[in-house]
């Protein structure tokens, strides 16, 4: 039986179908809750708030090795001080008192001693026993941090729906958190369709391919911070098709792959249709991935993915991972292209804001970008040997080298 297309087309552009997924993430409940240890915790999101329990840093801090001084001593140089003692990291600096005319030799993360307002590097001093000769002034403040400079007590440190870093971990670790609150891993169902679809252990028949868009969708899952849950392969049969459908739409969110285009056995969007789904778009002005799908049914949000690998790898980027980042408790994050400069120059049709394959050399201030040699949406062994995605703008025909580009990172 022929296909027949969805109710109303809804084909967006790629900007409009983003702000659109990124409205409906914003609707999503929060997660539930879980305690894991601080050192679980690394790529999970936070879920409570966490304050200082003290100030930071608790007392003036050095920031550099040197002496510690009153800055008001070095009007003139060379100034020599005479040296009343030695402080060292973790050292008590309660029995000196800087006055004029004197210093306190000093290392890094030590705490400064009573009367001092700066510390001078020892690069800049010279030493004989103890006096020490100042080279270069330095202004009150200079190479101390103050009491409370990062942190007051009580002042919030990590935020609810942060993904947790190693720089989270490193300052719960400094208030004295050993266990994190942190939000559930969402489950998300990944199904790949299609009669040319074979599972990965099976040798594939001349006109079929293994799957490898179930494999590669449940790695970017896992790297969003959620947990896959992989379906069988569904074929290009309805009421197969029906109940694999179904048993997705109980997890927190359903993936498919393949199925969407307008082929004569393209049945997702008629199934869908048929279990009351609602269809926000059918299509975004894209390339690759133009047929992509975004809706909801049964209480449950779904995409519709292209089968192309390569299409189902993009979309998933710009469109899936917003919203499992979202029932993942993750707070709103916009999307970020970041710059390089185009190697060789670029023509394409307008019409279409572009993803292609990229691959960035050079290092430092000399990094440039060019399209990698690609056979399309389905050249994986391209998308393996670039390292990102050049992002070509839907009204841009030619983009000469030498011009910046945006780049999304892979």
């Amino acid at each position: 039986m022929p296909r027949s297309t969805p109710k109303r087309e809804k084909i967006l552009s790629f900007e409009d179908a983003r702000s659109v997924v990124e409205r409906h993430s914003k609707k999503l409940p929060a997660p539930a809750t879980e305690t894991v240890s601080l050192e679980n915790s690394g790529g999970r999101f936070l879920a409570e708030s966490i304050a200082a329990d003290r100030h930071f840093p608790p007392f003036p801090r050095a920031m550099r090795d040197g002496y510690a001084l009153r800055a008001a001593d070095l009007a003139s140089l060379p100034s020599q001080l005479k040296i009343l003692g030695e402080i060292q990291a973790g050292g008590d600096p309660s029995e000196l008192r800087i006055k004029k005319g004197c210093a306190v030799a000093i290392m890094t993360g030590a705490p400064a001693p009573r009367g001092a307002d700066a510390v001078v590097m020892v690069e800049h001093t010279s030493r004989i026993g103890d006096v020490v000769e100042v080279l270069k002034s330095v202004k009150s403040g200079d190479n101390i941090v103050p009491t409370g400079a990062e942190a007051r007590r009580g002042d919030r440190v990590l935020s609810p729906g942060i993904r947790i870093s190693v720089a989270a971990i490193a300052a719960a670790a400094a208030i004295g958190k050993s266990k994190l609150q942190v939000y559930r891993r969402p489950r998300i169902a990944i199904l790949s369709t299609g009669d040319e679809i074979v599972a990965i252990t099976k040798a594939p028949g001349p006109n079929q391919i293994r799957n490898s868009n179930t494999h590669s969708l449940a790695a970017q899952v896992r790297r969003a911070g959620a947990e896959p849950m992989l379906l069988p392969i569904a074929p290009d049969e309805k009421s197969r098709l029906h109940k694999l459908i179904e048993q997705g739409l109980r997890s927190d969110l359903l993936l498919l792959s393949g199925g969407v285009s307008v082929g004569r056995y393209d049945f997702v969007e008629q199934v869908l249709e048929d279990l009351g789904a609602k269809f926000f778009f059918t299509g975004a002005l894209i390339q690759p991935g133009r047929p992509v799908v975004f809706g909801h049914a049964r209480g449950k949000y779904f995409f519709g993915l292209p089968g192309n690998p390569v299409s189902t790898m993009v979309t998933f980027e710009l469109f899936g991972r917003p919203m499992i980042e979202a029932l993942c408790g993750a707070a709103p994050t916009q999307l970020h292209f970041l710059q390089a400069k185009l190697k060789t120059s670029i023509t394409r049709k307008q019409g279409l804001k572009r993803f292609l394959p990229g691959l960035l050399s050079g290092e430092f201030e000399s990094t440039e970008v060019e399209l990698a040699p690609w056979q399309g949406s389905g050249d994986l062994a391209s998308t393996v040997r670039s390292n990102c995605y050049v992002v070509v703008a839907a009204d841009r025909e030619t983009i000469e080298a030498g011009e910046w580009v945006p780049v999304l990172p892979r």
